[in-house]
């Protein structure tokens, strides 16, 4: 079978036959394993393949079927998990050397197990900025993560080995971490659907932290009923992750559309995004009918906060490596890691002080209307290296930079639902779809509408296809 058969095909339609027999399980991993082979040394998406695994757990869905017994939701569907999530008998790196010496994980995370006996087969780990601080998972131990599009640019972070693999078609699903926008940043460069969920919604139990109060763990899908898929089996409450709720499970997958209402916001997310980026959230705004506008004037002083909750919390996480192993530390990430261990406590008080009002401005206005749009990043992927970026006449560092439009929602813990747009150059944008607390569904409703009237797509990376094939 050639390594491009099936790359691109939906994580329901590969569940679908192997359901109906057209396809064995095992067939999937294999060809799955082979994309991955001929593909990631150009990617540097994967940072470990979990070969043996895959084809057992393949044949264990085989086996199933054979038996004639009802298959669970996503068997078969192959997908992977960004590295700070813990895989039983392989090393959680989160992106680091320091934890390379580290015993393997002795149980899977929590969203690794939901995943599993849904059926679904793990086929590797990916890339990351080391320890999730960063916007461009350029990464001194594992190599720079590239943009399927065009692989002289960056697929975004922290979470871009998740995204570019799904981009690249190597597997129709994985899994990422959202602290101030990893995955709606990387979803937008490389144009493909990333679901931060509300705050507490998914359980982080087995994931490598980095800022407590404000992680989040979520999924990546080339389509909204892949990622509704995954998000569904992913729920749960679970009573070891004092942040994951006590709530009933809200199914998505097969809702009846509802009707929702939208406002754009500008101030702050206008300013501080490029012309292309504002003009796709224009897109999106006007896809769904609505010329509501609204202002968030804490939004900047949000963003700021967000910096200084997560180089305090951050930085304290790590100081003993800091402390003892600051020469086999990424720089991009230890420097800002060391910087937030030093800054002082009344900063951190005022920054949540800041963020208690700015959650409260936000949930006022989701409390008038079901969904907000911005864009998600202020530009479309920058050139892998590449120190700075140009918005609206400012040039700004680039690796801070791309979370601009991220941070300050990420600062309240809302769900948010990015989609990807055709953008200039064929370099795909994404929009944020901002929802009330605990309303994904809202998201989800208005991403299968503007995916059916074909505002929101993934393009086909067909710069990585002819590379791969050559």
């Amino acid at each position: 079978m050639s390594v491009h058969d099936s790359r691109f095909e939906s994580a329901l339609t590969i569940r679908s036959d192997i359901d109906t027999s057209a396809r064995s399980a095992l067939d999937v991993a294999v060809a799955t394993l082979a994309r991955i082979e001929a593909c990631n040394p150009l990617l540097h998406a994967f940072t470990a393949v979990t070969r043996e695994r895959a084809l057992a757990e393949a044949r264990r869905i085989d086996t199933m079927r054979a038996r004639g017994t009802r298959l669970p939701p996503l068997a078969g569907v192959p997908y992977a998990v960004k590295n700070l999530f813990d895989v039983a008998n392989v090393t959680t790196l989160a992106g680091s050397r320091v934890l390379a010496g580290s015993a393997p994980a002795r149980h899977d995370a929590a969203l690794v197990a939901r995943m599993r006996e849904a059926g679904a087969v793990l086929v590797g780990t990916l890339n990351m900025d080391e320890f999730a601080y960063g916007f461009t998972t350029e990464n001194a131990h594992r190599g720079t993560c590239r943009n399927p599009h065009d692989l002289a640019r960056v697929a975004g972070g922290s979470s871009g080995g998740s995204a570019a693999a799904v981009a690249a078609g190597l597997v129709p699903l994985s899994l990422g971490s959202d602290t101030n926008g990893s995955i709606r940043v990387p979803a937008a460069l490389t144009g493909i659907f990333g679901l931060k969920p509300t705050y507490g919604r998914l359980s982080r139990r087995g994931s490598y932290p980095f800022v407590h109060s404000l992680d989040h763990v979520g999924p990546f899908a080339r389509s909204v009923a892949d990622l509704a898929a995954a998000y569904d089996v992913l729920q749960y409450a679970d009573s070891r992750d004092p942040a994951c709720a006590r709530r009933p499970i809200e199914a998505v997958s097969g809702q009846a559309p509802l009707r929702v209402r939208a406002a754009r916001l500008d101030g702050y997310f206008d300013d501080m995004a490029g012309p292309a980026a504002r003009a796709a959230a224009r897109r999106v705004a006007e896809a769904l009918a609505t010329a509501d506008v609204v202002s968030l004037p804490g939004a900047a002083a949000a963003r700021a906060a967000a910096f200084i909750i997560t180089g305090t919390e951050g930085g304290h996480l790590h100081r003993e490596h800091l402390r003892h192993r600051y020469a086999e530390m990424e720089p991009l990430s230890r420097d800002r890691l060391a910087a937030g261990l030093v800054l002082p406590a009344a900063w951190y008080v005022r920054a949540q002080q800041v963020r208690a009002a700015f959650r409260q401005e936000m949930l006022g206005v989701v409390a008038r209307t079901d969904l907000l749009i911005a864009p998600a990043t202020p530009v479309a992927a920058p050139l892998a290296g590449q120190e700075s970026i140009e918005i609206n006449g400012q040039v700004l560092p680039a690796r801070a930079c791309l979370g601009l439009l991220t941070q300050p929602v990420s600062c309240v813990g809302l769900p948010v639902l990015t989609v990807p747009l055709a953008g200039p150059d064929g370099l795909p944008l994404g929009v944020q779809l901002i929802a009330p607390p605990w309303r994904e569904d809202l998201a989800f409703a208005a991403a299968h509408a503007l995916e059916a009237m074909g505002v929101a797509a993934c393009p086909r990376p067909s710069a990585l296809l002819a590379l791969a094939a050559a």
